[in-house]
């Protein structure tokens, strides 16, 4: 996508649209709301009061379909609207309470709008530590005990952003779990971010195995971005994991830190709940799978991005060679891949299918 960059405009608002600007559209922003937002902010502080409002639009509608019983039209106007309440939070860390209330509207539109869906939401926690992370469970139609897909979210995103690919997931026969772990989402102010994603993993797995509505025998895992760490992470060291897919994630965050942007350092250190980026840095060093990428017993598929800007191919080279893993090196594919949506989102869908189901 092309976007027309404001001379004027400062260096976080520009890093915020090169790095992720395909990400919004693919996850439910509208092209021409991406174009309008973006083009009218001249100054990160004004970034997320752009998106409240864009999406403000969204809820108003979704709102009055409410009160006319339009009920399938407010799932999907509330669901939209939650989408750029969260794009308006994912990484303003700089403002945490302009960044807070975002977040605050972005989890309501979702909590309204999960009834309504198709098929619905159930908004679900899980503890972890004495804390609980909320989650969305969403189960196929028609399915009795279908197997899940673990939904594992990235550094700046959340279970609010996830619909677009709950729904290939769901559209195959598998239910979706995701998940606001420890430093995401509304398990970010409690829980700082969590390297030993094999404990968070467990804790996830023994509540799968509480619920009769589901297959616990039959688990995958799936992660975007730092997600992308979490889920190999989390299979490295939970057996009863059936199958990971991993895109566009670290094999060592510590060795990638000073080429990731501005902003991504700024939101790792506020969510790790550290005092300072150094701090981070020496923080972020144990997010690793060195030692476990050989642990992973599950089929492991990795996706990648050659032209990734924010995490070099070569982390996902060497998950493979470790791991034994396959990987989908899209050569076009920036962070995320989500420029090429198309040449891996259905296709990873198919390969947890075949795997599960």
């Amino acid at each position: 996508m092309s976007n027309e960059l404001a001379p004027e405009q400062d260096i976080l608002v520009r890093e915020a649209i090169a790095h992720w600007a395909p990400r919004f559209t693919t996850n439910g922003v509208a092209v021409s709301d991406f174009m309008s937002v973006t083009s009218s902010v001249v100054a990160w502080a004004d970034w997320a009061d752009a998106w409240i409002s864009a999406g403000r639009v969204h809820e108003d509608l979704g709102r009055e379909a409410l009160q006319d019983e339009r009920l399938r039209s407010a799932g999907n106007h509330l669901s939209t609207a939650s989408v750029y309440y969260h794009f308006a939070k994912f990484v303003f860390v700089d403002f945490p309470d302009t960044m807070k209330s975002a977040h605050a509207m972005a989890v309501q539109c979702l909590t309204d709008a999960l009834p309504h869906l198709d098929p619905p939401g159930e908004r679900v926690t899980i503890e972890f530590r004495g804390f609980p992370m909320p989650a969305i469970l969403r189960k196929p139609k028609g399915v009795s005990r279908p197997p899940v897909v673990v939904m594992a979210s990235g550094l700046d995103s959340t279970k609010e952003e996830l619909r677009s690919t709950e729904q290939l997931f769901l559209d195959r026969g598998m239910a979706t779990l995701a998940v606001d772990g420890p430093g995401q989402g509304e398990s970010e102010y409690a829980l700082p971010i969590e390297p030993a994603w094999e404990e968070v993993g467990s804790v996830i797995l023994d509540w799968i195995e509480g619920r009769d509505d589901l297959d616990s025998g039959r688990v995958g895992v799936w992660g975007v971005s730092l997600g992308g760490y979490y889920a190999p992470r989390m299979a490295s060291g939970e057996p009863r994991i059936r199958a990971c897919a991993a895109l566009a994630g670290p094999f060592d965050w510590g060795g990638v830190w000073d080429g990731l942007p501005e902003l991504t350092r700024r939101t790792f250190t506020y969510r790790a709940h550290q005092p300072s980026q150094e701090a981070a840095r020496e923080y972020g060093r144990q997010l690793t799978l060195e030692g476990r990428a050989g642990d992973i017993r599950c089929p492991l598929l990795i996706i990648f991005g050659a032209r990734d800007r924010l995490i070099p191919a070569r982390e996902a080279e060497r998950l493979a060679s470790e791991s034994g893993g396959t990987l989908l090196m899209l050569p076009d594919g920036n962070h995320g891949c989500m420029n090429v949506a198309a040449k891996h989102r259905n296709k990873t869908a198919d390969w947890l299918s075949a795997r599960l189901t």
